[in-house]
């Protein structure tokens, strides 16, 4: 059923009228639907707001640009990927299977969101509120990685070295330089059935000093 149709218009009521909610739900679903055919750069206002069965000035009540649109898509992105991690982590056994889990996190929201992922790194060298959000995202994954770091630590499992926060934004960063290229097909990159492997043991090697973490 279309967001215009009520089951109930045939019987003398009226059809029900997009709310602002369903309004902003076509903007968000147009313009991922449009980055996935094209550039960001050759997607227009109107195509945004004729996509979404609204008129141009009522797509200025929603955004403010088609950039504000790839920010807010960005904002659900993020918020999906961080209650994935958060599951995946909690459903793992063991500390490889934990840093194995957060890294398919990580390269599943930037594969499955490509063309997103594509317009957003476009607009992090412009646009400083992308930037903000962007380095929000990192910062959560160095806080998450570095306190996971020094509980291994502090177990006896991995052994000292550099400061757990630096590691944790070496390692951080590089996924996301690694991944984004490698799934983006720009290159050079890694192939996307050995990009998992590849990142693991460098993680592992870094914290562990071997190719695996203790039990």
């Amino acid at each position: 059923m279309s967001i215009e149709e009520d089951p109930g218009a045939g019987r003398g009521r009226r059809a029900r009228r997009p709310s602002g909610d369903d309004r902003e739900r076509a903007l968000l679903a147009t313009a991922e639907r449009l980055l996935e055919e094209r550039p960001l750069a050759d997607i227009s206002v109107d195509d945004l707001a004729r996509g979404a069965g609204i008129s141009r000035s009522t797509f200025y009540f929603y955004f403010a640009s088609k950039e504000a649109v790839v920010l807010a898509l960005l904002d659900r992105v993020v918020a999906e990927a961080r209650a994935a991690r958060t599951a995946a982590l909690a459903g793992a056994a063991g500390a490889r299977a934990a840093w194995r889990a957060a890294l398919v996190t990580v390269r599943d929201t930037f594969r499955d969101h490509r063309a997103l992922t594509a317009a957003a790194t476009e607009l992090l060298a412009a646009s400083p509120e992308v930037q903000s959000v962007w380095s929000g995202v990192m910062e959560d994954f160095v806080v998450e990685t570095a306190a996971a770091i020094e509980a291994e630590r502090a177990r006896g499992a991995a052994p000292p070295g550099p400061p757990a926060r630096d590691l944790a934004v070496a390692l951080n960063w590089m996924n996301e330089r690694v991944i984004q290229v490698s799934v983006s097909g720009r290159g050079p990159g890694l192939a996307e059935d050995a990009l998992l492997d590849v990142l693991l043991t460098v993680w592992l090697r870094t914290i562990y000093g071997s190719d695996d973490a203790p039990a």
